[in-house]
């Protein structure tokens, strides 16, 4: 059961001092180790029960370099998601330092009693401190608000029916889609802020009031690796409209360091991991909870052998490699019968004979409200991460009004399209749109054999006895590593050449490292392939 706090007002946290200013500007006359003032020792004060707690020392620390995406030139009324982390707290510093009226809001959005016990603590008890002391440093309010219901209904609903369904949903697009950027919008409208803010690696080119269409534009972040706009490619055109993101034109580097020396209390702080609803929580347990198990077999994919048994094809995605406890592999899932609760494994993952280049997209969604002219010469993501195919977009008219569908083709080899993820488009460096990944779609894709469809039909699988025993993998074999390696190095190649121009020095430096040895693993991946051919 869901414990329920929707309706619970909002939680504020005024400072407690607000006629005095906590801006405690840096003396040379006090030594650099103290680093902290007692608030009472330093200001006279008519309340005599003014609460004493340190406070940083904040240096005439220049900002104007890092305030490009936060709007200096303009002073607006902006609402923060603030999480407790580093990015979203330096992101509050810099539309600080650019002059603008901020609220600071946490979202509490999910709590399960039957997962207590998997805490020794509330799960946002830490987050919520530390959002409290960022605030605190620079007197910006902070408000708790509860959308706990509407994440249940539509985030963790939507992807337990998914699940069931043999889809792997992404749960990072559904949040910014329909809470963050959805309700909470909702809920915030009558409060007339101009826009809203987070700290995603993104970058938002809104035109100005004498432009006509008015269209914001969702752009790559400078730090190409961080980058997020993959997880806002769903917005809609209002929803862009209303966005800032401070972060949008520096490095992680940068915004690490911006927050050692801007002496926030979670400058330590690590990057949070994983789905943000689960906290401490593996999603397999999750899955367990809500769908439950039930026994099936894995087969291999070329030759219809039983191999062993598994608790679910809910519990695997295709390109898996995680959790099948096979002997000689490494096997990776490459297909799943969903009827039949079969999931097929392959050692043979990344061969070149087992292509895919073609997929189907559907619930499309273009930030400007429709496609764009021109769908050739596109770029693609089709996860998280800094790599990009070349593609082009076939649009294709949606049967019995479920909307338009698309065929998408890439320019270059990906086993790991799975149903149910994210497509995301861009033109050079602008994100258009994305759409929801259907299957894959040419005669390329990852071919069954026949036994291993026929065996998936059996009613009876306890007839099939005792997994075979598996015997190592042939040494030739070894070459679909080399492949794969091959594959990842050519994608951060087109990353390279797509983005040479916002890399930082450091990333260059690095990439000239990576494509020093491209030529002479080549040539001996050929050598390789040509000896089994």
């Amino acid at each position: 059961m869901l414990r329920s706090m929707a309706s619970l007002p909002l939680i504020s946290f005024p400072n407690p001092n607000l006629r005095i200013p906590l801006f405690l500007f840096y003396s040379p006359n006090l030594r650099k180790s103290s680093k902290t003032l007692t608030l009472a020792k330093s200001f006279s004060t008519s309340s005599p029960s003014l609460p004493q707690f340190p406070l940083p020392l904040i240096s005439n620390l220049d900002l104007k370099p890092y305030l490009s995406c936060s709007m200096p030139q303009n002073r607006f009324k902006i609402a923060l998601l603030l999480s407790g982390g580093v990015d979203s707290s330096v992101a509050l510093r810099l539309l600080h330092a650019a002059g603008h009226s901020c609220t600071a809001f946490y979202l509490k959005i999910w709590f399960q009693e039957d997962f207590e016990n998997f805490w020794s603590q509330c799960p946002w008890d830490e987050d919520l401190k530390y959002a409290k002391a960022v605030c605190d440093q620079v007197d910006v309010p902070l408000e708790v608000m509860h959308l706990t219901d509407e994440y249940w209904n539509s985030v963790v609903s939507h992807i337990i029916a998914e699940y069931r369904c043999g889809r792997t949903p992404n749960p990072d697009v559904l949040c910014n889609t329909r809470i963050k950027f959805g309700a909470f919008m909702d809920a915030i409208n009558s409060m007339k802020f101009d826009y809203v803010a987070s700290g995603h690696y993104a970058h938002v080119v809104h035109s100005s009031s004498e432009q006509k269409d008015r269209y914001s534009v969702l752009e790559l972040s400078k730090d190409m690796v961080k980058d997020q706009t993959y997880f806002l490619s769903h917005l809609s055109q209002g929803q862009l409209k209303r966005l800032l993101f401070p972060l949008g034109c520096i490095s992680k580097d940068e915004v690490r360091r911006l927050a050692t020396e801007m002496d926030l209390p979670n400058k330590d702080r690590k990057d949070s991991q994983g789905i943000c609803f689960l906290g401490k929580i593996k999603f397999s347990e999750f899955v367990a909870k809500h769908i439950g198990e039930m026994d099936g077999v894995l087969l291999e994919a070329e030759t219809g052998d039983f191999l062993g048994k598994h608790r679910g094809f809910w519990f695997y995605t295709i390109g898996q490699r995680q959790g099948l406890r096979l002997p000689g592999g490494p096997w990776y899932v490459v297909e799943k019968d969903v009827q039949n609760n079969v999931v097929f494994v392959s050692r043979n993952y990344f061969s070149l004979d087992k292509r895919r280049r073609s997929f189907r997209v559907g619930t499309l969604k273009w930030l400007r409200g429709s496609p764009p002219d021109q769908l050739d010469q596109l770029q693609c993501k089709v996860r998280h991460g800094p790599g990009f195919y070349n593609c082009n977009i076939k649009i294709e008219p949606g049967e019995c009004g479920s909307g338009d569908a698309a065929v998408v083709h890439i320019s270059e080899d990906d086993q790991g399209l799975a149903a149910g993820q994210y497509a995301a488009f861009y033109r050079m460096k602008t994100c258009i749109g994305s759409g929801i990944i259907l299957d894959s779609w040419d005669k390329k894709s990852f071919p069954v054999c026949a036994k291993a469809l026929e065996i998936a039909k059996m009613e009876d699988k306890s007839k099939l006895g005792k997994p075979v025993i598996i015997k190592n993998k042939p040494e030739c074999s070894g070459n679909g590593a080399e492949y794969k390696d091959r594959m990842e190095m050519l994608g951060k190649s087109r990353l390279f050449q797509l983005n040479a121009a916002t890399m930082t020095g450091r990333q260059r430096q690095r990439s000239k490292g990576l494509f020093s040895n491209l030529d002479g693993k080549w040539s001996l991946l050929k050598e390789k392939w040509s000896q089994i051919f």
